[in-house]
């Protein structure tokens, strides 16, 4: 992992083309002959936690690297332009072929995500999400498949992405204290 960090990769200036392109604590870089700064920020994703009404945790599997064939949550990235309400809603229709009808805030959390040779920074954004008709569930873009899993099953070794196994425990440990409050 540490060769595809970016420093390992971005080092040439994007104005000039000069080797005195260098990392700056990992937040930025800056050209030595031109000035020009580049930031490295994170970029914004969506994961949606939609639950069938058995209360079971809807799960797909990833079709794609990274982290190809292991479960993960619905959802992906944000694009230019786009909130991260209209993101999500784009996502979770794409994916799985749903209509979110009302979403709240869960968590967030930050993640690295390695693709095409380099690691991207993400934070990954969380909601809550219920949606119209579950019986339209088709399986699409990143998603290989889908099923259902009640929170005390979830395996926690099967889900590919960090960030991803962190939302999951949350969400489990939120349905524990749900449980013991009743």
């Amino acid at each position: 992992m540490e060769s595809c960090k970016p420093e390992r990769v971005l080092r040439f200036c994007p104005r000039c083309g000069s080797e005195g392109f260098g990392s700056r604590a990992g937040k930025s870089f800056s050209c030595r002959e031109c000035g020009f700064e580049l930031y490295i920020n994170a970029a914004a994703a969506v994961v949606a936690l939609i639950e069938d009404d058995q209360g079971r945790l809807l799960l797909v599997r990833r079709a794609r690297e990274p982290m190809k064939g292991t479960l993960d949550l619905p959802g992906g990235f944000v694009d230019p332009g786009e909130t991260i309400e209209e993101a999500l809603r784009r996502e979770i229709r794409e994916e799985l072929n749903l209509d979110i009808e009302s979403f709240s805030y869960f968590c967030s959390f930050p993640n690295t995500y390695p693709y095409g040779g380099i690691v991207y920074h993400t934070i990954d954004l969380t909601f809550a999400c219920t949606v119209k008709d579950l019986s339209r569930i088709r399986t699409g873009d990143d998603a290989g498949e889908h099923l259902f899993v009640s929170p005390e099953n979830i395996r926690l070794e099967d889900i590919g992405l960090h960030s991803i196994r962190e939302i999951a425990s949350r969400y489990i440990v939120s349905k524990t204290k749900k449980e013991v409050q009743s």
